[in-house]
């Protein structure tokens, strides 16, 4: 007798960067102009593009990744991780000249992180690379994009993702002004505290002044908001609901690409059918799970251990 069939895996398209990152855990921060001996370091894949296509992967999706890398070693390391991630990586392309992009990156004994980037390669991904995805922009469900990534870049990929009738979540980092007509595009939009401080102009550190940068952005036309507030957790808006899903309390040792992995996980959810609250407590219970591990992309948990976290709960 045959088994039970298993349901086909939500397709997902990211459009973003991919950097390598260089961690040294430091005690704190430098001052400007400071010297401080740090700890470890340590090299690991990165880049928010990057880190959202592998969440995505890891938390149950089948990921399509159009991003740029170098030809060099820190591109080929890239693209083999892809591939074991599980990600299509047949509209990953690889420039001659320039190098694949590094992030440097400083992490506390707290777990706090600051990062600098050099983009590399992903400043020459081009509206021409984006277009020849089109085929996987038709097949896809949903459609992920982040900021570190050439803006005609950025929207191009609206504009595709428009004509096929496919909703697009928008991560809003780096911080930018962006204008209305791509704001009306955007199914939702998932900027953090500070990035939705620099949309709106509200300073955002309570749920009461997310919601209003939160209204703020719904009058400019997106459809959904989700406000990524750290381990307090999200403010979700969007078709009647105005409502804080909470964080699971766990000790972080690094956040870095915590917020990545919420963006993987929250799409993965949302390609599922899962209504827009549930979504963001499942990607809760991600960043949750990544925050306890070292480094971004190493950090990302797999399906079976974000459904482990959501079993807890919040405590």
């Amino acid at each position: 007798m045959a088994g039970p069939s298993r349901k086909p895996k939500p397709q997902i398209l990211v459009i973003g960067s991919s950097n390598t990152d260089l961690i040294i855990n430091a005690p704190r921060f430098p001052r400007p102009g400071e010297t401080i001996l740090g700890g470890a370091f340590t090299r690991a894949a990165g880049g928010k593009g990057a880190n959202q296509a592998v969440a995505a992967a890891r938390a149950g999706g089948a990921v399509t990744f159009v991003a740029r890398v170098g030809r060099d070693d820190e591109g080929d390391r890239a693209v083999n991780g892809f591939t074991a991630a599980g990600l299509d990586v047949r509209h990953v392309s690889r420039d001659p000249v320039i190098p694949s992009g590094v992030a440097f990156i400083y992490v506390t004994r707290t777990g706090e992180n600051c990062i600098t980037v050099a983009s590399g390669a992903n400043d020459t991904i081009s509206p021409a690379d984006v277009r020849r995805a089109n085929k996987a922009f038709r097949a896809a469900s949903i459609a992920l994009l982040q900021l570190e990534i050439p803006f005609a870049v950025v929207e191009t990929a609206v504009q595709l993702a428009s004509v096929a009738g496919l909703r697009l979540v928008l991560n809003p980092a780096p911080a930018r002004s962006l204008p209305r007509t791509l704001l009306g595009q955007v199914y939702l939009l998932t900027p953090n505290e500070s990035e939705a401080g620099r949309l709106t102009g509200t300073v955002v550190n309570s749920e009461r002044s997310a919601a209003r940068a939160a209204e703020t952005l719904l009058r400019r036309g997106v459809r959904n908001v989700v406000i990524t507030m750290g381990s307090r957790g999200a403010f979700v808006a969007g078709n009647g609901v105005r409502q804080l899903v909470r964080g699971f309390r766990v000790k972080a040792v690094d956040t870095t690409g915590a917020g990545d992995v919420f963006n993987g996980a929250l799409v993965v959810a949302i390609a599922e059918g899962r209504p827009l609250l549930e979504s963001a407590r499942f990607a809760n219970a991600a960043a949750a799970c990544s925050v306890t591990r070292a480094g971004a992309q190493p950090s990302a948990p797999a399906r079976r251990d974000i459904d482990a976290m959501l079993s807890r709960g919040q405590v």
